[in-house]
Order: C-alpha cells, then structure tokens, then sequence
C-alpha cells in the first residue's frame, strides 16, 4: 500500500486541502489525471488511499468518485471498487451512433441562439487546431470546438450526456492518434459546420456533423479492427 500511496502522490500531489473544497479539488484532480494518461486505465482508486493522500475523511472522496463515474471516466468492479474506465474500445462504432443521435438534436437546439461571440470562439479553436501538433491538445480543442457549436441547446441533460461522449473521444485521440496514422487532421467538415451555424442553415450544419462523425467511427472502426488481426 505504501508503494502505491507514494505513486498517487507522485501524480496527484499530497497536500492537505480545505475540507469545503475537497470534493472539487479532488475530482478535478482525479480528472486531470485521467485524462492526460498519468493514470492510465484499469488504476484503482481506493477510498481509503485517497482520503489518506489528502487528509481529509472518505465522504469527499466517496463524492468524487461518483462524479468521475458519472462522467464515465471510472468504472465500478466488483472486489476492486474504483478503476480507471478503458479508452474508447469495442463499443466505439456504437458511441458515434449515439454521438450522432445526441450531437445533431442538441446542434438542432443551439444554432438559433448562437451569438457572433459563439460563431468566433468556435473559428478560435479551428485556428489552433490548424496549428497543433500534440496528439493531447487536439483532443482538448476538439472537444470544445464541438461544445461550443452546442452550447446553446436548451436541453442541459443532453449538453451533459454530449460532454461525456467527447471526454471518452478525448481520451482516445490523445493515445491512438499517431497510431493511427492520421497526420494532420483536416478541419474542412468543422469549417463547414461553423459556417452552416453562422449562417443560421440548421439541417446544412446537421448534414456536415453527421457526415463527420461517420467518418470518425469508419476511421475508428478500421483502426481498431486493425489491431485485433495482429
């Protein structure tokens, strides 16, 4: 147990937090953690460690833990509590069906009341995205590219069920990208996507997402076929 308490600490840090912020600090840090691979899926996350590593008593670290779940980024194993849930496998074609479902209905929703403000931050990170080169901060602008186009859905529920789908995408491109062989990705489909929202053309922008996403879960789809024949 001493062993993986000084390797939690070696990546999430060890100082003692504020009892009233606990939850927050330690979900995001958790999250962090995740999501750039310092904990890689399958790591189990013990109650019991966690609330040692900062100091504080099991009930915030109870909570965090169910946030990260909700969120799809933990999985709970019977006689293993807590792991980190496995990037995109499988069920990766059945994702991006989902995404399309979801994604299209909550582009439906927020077109009408994006502003010029909206129309620019999601042309801001088509620009970086133009520009970058490291595999994890393309996922990252990737995710808020797309959030950003749904921001103004009126249905919450659904924005949160999205942001949980785009997390688990994130995740896999940070870590498949170069295998992949995918090079510098194209951003015509997102052009077009924020040129059909900028120009209020709803069913345009939904025909562009939907073709875009398709693609992704061929891609995807390939790849991961590929690695199952070696």
């Amino acid at each position: 147990m001493a062993e993986k308490i000084r390797l939690l600490s070696a990546v999430l840090g060890s100082e003692q937090v504020p009892a009233h912020l606990a939850r927050s600090v330690i979900e995001e840090r958790l999250r962090s953690a995740i999501l750039d691979g310092r904990l890689p899926p399958g790591t189990a996350l013990r109650q019991e460690e966690l609330a040692g590593l900062f100091g504080v008593s099991r009930m915030p670290v109870r909570e965090a833990l169910r946030q990260l779940e909700a969120q799809s980024l933990l999985k709970v194993i019977t006689h293993k509590g807590a792991v980190v849930a496995p990037l995109i496998g499988e069920d990766a074609v059945d994702t991006y069906a989902l995404r399309v479902l979801l994604e299209t209905e909550a582009l439906r929703q927020s077109i009408p009341h994006l502003d010029a403000a909206d129309i620019a931050l999601a042309r801001s990170y088509i620009e970086q995205l133009e520009n970058e080169t490291a595999h994890a901060e393309i996922g990252r602008l990737n995710r808020l590219f797309h959030l950003s186009l749904y921001c103004k859905a009126t249905n919450q529920k659904l924005l949160r069920m999205i942001e949980i789908e785009l997390n688990e995408e994130e995740r896999f491109l940070r870590f498949h990208l170069s295998a992949m062989g995918l090079g510098k990705l194209t951003q015509d489909d997102h052009i077009a996507l924020v040129n059909a929202a900028s120009d209020k053309q709803v069913e345009q922008a939904i025909e562009v997402l939907e073709k875009h996403l398709n693609t992704a879960a061929l891609t995807i789809r390939r790849y991961l076929s590929a690695q199952v024949a070696k």
